[in-house]
């Protein structure tokens, strides 16, 4: 596994009513520190990806539908530089994954519903020089193939 990848197991706690299910805290041992909170969504066919961070670590988890985040290493001091991981998040598999900085990532919907991603980044989002790195989904740069055919 990529270096510094941090899996949290997450705990639903059901009722009559429906249901609580805690994502991250800060008291939590994957806990950061926090920049902001959004959601993303992934349309059934597309790509989101690839692109990575200099200065922000992300916190995935899928909070409707099910979703494969696929990560490679680009830290070129990294003992897994280049490693190629895939997770999968959502309905059927109830996690929060920490995404160190400077390891590309992008995720697609596994099934054809969309996926909605919840993200935690430790910093703001800054319009005005994003802290962002991109790339295309199909790039040469990364040895990874999609379902999905479409990008962005």
């Amino acid at each position: 596994m990529i270096k510094g990848i941090k899996i949290k197991k997450l705990k639903r706690i059901n009722d009559e009513r429906g249901f609580l299910m805690e994502i991250l805290r800060n008291d939590d041992e994957i806990f950061e520190e926090f920049g902001q909170a959004y959601v993303t969504c992934v349309k059934p066919g597309y790509v989101k990806g690839w692109h990575m961070h200099e200065n922000q670590t992300d916190h995935f988890v899928c909070v409707k539908g099910n979703a494969k985040v696929v990560l490679c290493d680009k830290r070129k001091d990294s003992e897994t530089f280049n490693e190629v991981n895939e997770f999968f998040l959502g309905e059927k598999n109830k996690i929060l994954l920490k995404i160190p900085k400077k390891v590309m990532h992008g995720f697609e919907s596994e099934d054809d519903k969309e996926a909605l991603i919840l993200n935690f980044p430790t910093k703001t989002y800054d319009y005005e020089k994003p802290d962002e790195i991109r790339l295309p989904f199909d790039s040469k740069e990364i040895t990874y193939s999609w379902k999905a055919k479409k990008g962005g």
